[in-house]
């Protein structure tokens, strides 16, 4: 500090004798030097507590309430600036499954190994946060005309969180779902911002497809539908408001009818009709997708006692389903009670559905097969490691994700696809079922390469009890009708 002194001193002299310039030199040396002395000192109780406070204690990012503080001191700057801001969100997938599988130490090392990319990948001045549980977020400044350096960001943490790490000495490859928001206007505030965000993760978490999605005006009214969803749901399920519907499986080689895969219909008071592909995803995130399942099986089962007993049922489960240690005897108590025997039921799986924790499906899928229940590997192709899936676990069957069946047409990389996994499954001797049937040409060329069941709206959309009844007793298909003769090559009796 004497220096400091001493350099102030020899400025003000520099000044009576008229050399400002000299003097203007040793007062910026001195103002240097009082800086570099400030930011050595040892910090004060106060001011340690101060930081203590800001910061997440496991990742050492800023917690969520100095996020809010200064994340809003943010936009009102950036905005005086011509500025933009943009916000990402960062929510690692079923966090608490692999927490509980691998162990809260292993949650905490996940969490800590997100933390340290989100911190590397992101530019020295965005404010990096940990907002709560296994939620992170990524605030930064952008130029208005090149929105997409937030976009590279968030292509590349997708990339690096999705790269195997050891947890527990096991390799695991997490997955993340990635949201990203725009500030818009002087008006916009943190709140809004953190909104806009949050919708857009909770879509992209229902998409499940991995991939970065930015924020859109019609996710408001998504949100809105969802909450009503979240509202009404667990009443709906006591009451049986969630009712079967039947999606025709069809021998492609006979044109026979051989079952049905049963998914959900729901008449919502306010929302008017709809289908499992809406309701499900939101039953998953609430942790009731399990009892919605065992009640369509109650519902399904009893109606197809009376059934031709070469009709089978097939359901499909949600991964969060095969994170149930209990799953297995689950379904087992609901074939008994309902009289329904176990070799004319199929459980679908996904493969991300076994992503998770392979270890505790196979244990699930192994109590499953002892009782005579087959196993169909569904939507075979979107997941991670397909072969690897095939040779861990004794299916009964491989179902082609729809999107290659839907594409054969039109994209030849998509029918070359589906003819390979067709000759995968025959060196197996595994049947291969192709879901997402629309066009008779597909259903021929599908039927050429030896694929041998089908599924979808060439056959019909899915029916409620009454009408499958009704088809089934045409097509003498009731327990104790005799079976009519062949007279169409689809959906014949």
């Amino acid at each position: 500090m004497a220096g400091v002194t001493f350099l102030t001193t020899a400025a003000i002299a520099l000044i009576e004798l008229g050399m400002d310039f000299p003097a203007k030199i040793l007062l910026f040396a001195a103002a240097t030097a009082l800086t570099i002395a400030y930011r050595r000192l040892p910090a004060t109780p106060a001011t340690q507590a101060e930081q203590v406070e800001q910061r997440d204690p496991l990742t050492g990012l800023a917690n969520r309430h100095f996020f809010q503080d200064a994340g809003q001191k943010l936009l009102e700057t950036a905005h005086h600036r011509r500025r933009a801001v943009a916000l990402l969100l960062i929510d690692i997938d079923r966090f608490r499954t692999i927490a509980g599988s691998f162990g809260h130490e292993a949650g905490d090392t996940l969490l800590l190994h997100v933390a340290k990319t989100l911190r590397g990948e992101a530019t020295s001045d965005a404010i990096v946060a940990r907002f709560e549980g296994d939620c992170f977020g990524c605030l930064a400044t952008i130029d208005p005309r090149a929105p997409d350096r937030i976009e590279r960001l968030a292509e590349r943490l997708a990339i690096r969180l999705s790269q195997p790490i050891r947890l527990n000495d096991q390799e695991f490859a997490p997955r993340a779902a990635i949201a990203m928001a725009r500030a818009e206007g002087a008006s916009e505030t943190i709140d809004k911002l953190v909104r806009k965000a949050d919708l857009a993760l909770i879509a992209a978490k229902a998409r499940g497809d991995g991939k970065p999605l930015w924020f859109a005006a019609e996710m408001e009214s998504a949100m809105a539908e969802r909450n009503a969803i979240i509202t009404d749901l667990r009443g709906a399920v006591t009451r049986g408001d969630i009712q079967p519907r039947f999606d025709c499986q069809v021998d492609l080689g006979t044109a026979r009818l051989t079952g049905f895969e049963v998914s959900g219909h729901w008449n919502h008071p306010t929302l008017g009709p709809i289908t499992a592909d809406r309701f499900m995803p939101v039953a998953e995130a609430c942790g009731l997708s399990g009892e919605v399942s065992l009640s369509l099986m109650r519902q399904a089962m009893a109606c197809a006692r009376d059934w031709d007993p070469s009709i089978t049922l097939s359901f499909p489960l949600t991964a969060s389903q095969f994170q149930d240690a209990w799953l297995a005897q689950k379904i087992i108590k609901t074939l008994t009670e309902c009289g329904f025997p176990a070799h004319r039921l199929e459980i679908e799986i996904t493969e991300n559905a076994l992503f998770a924790n392979l270890a505790l499906a196979q244990s699930i899928v192994v109590s499953l097969k002892n009782q005579g229940i087959a196993l169909a590997l569904d939507e075979f192709g979107s997941g991670y490691s397909s072969l690897a899936h095939l040779r861990a676990l004794p299916f009964d069957r491989v179902r082609i994700d729809p999107d290659f069946i839907c594409d054969m047409a039109a994209d030849p990389g998509s029918g070359a696809i589906v003819t390979a996994i067709v000759q995968l499954g025959d060196n197996l001797n595994l049947p291969i079922a192709a879901k997402g049937l629309r066009h008779s040409e597909t259903e021929a060329r599908l039927r050429k390469i030896g694929c041998s069941h089908g599924q979808g709206p060439l056959y019909g959309p899915p029916l409620d009890v009454a009408q499958v009844r009704q088809m089934l007793a045409e097509k003498r298909l009731l327990a104790g009708v005799a079976a009519a003769p062949i007279t169409s090559p689809r959906l014949a009796g």
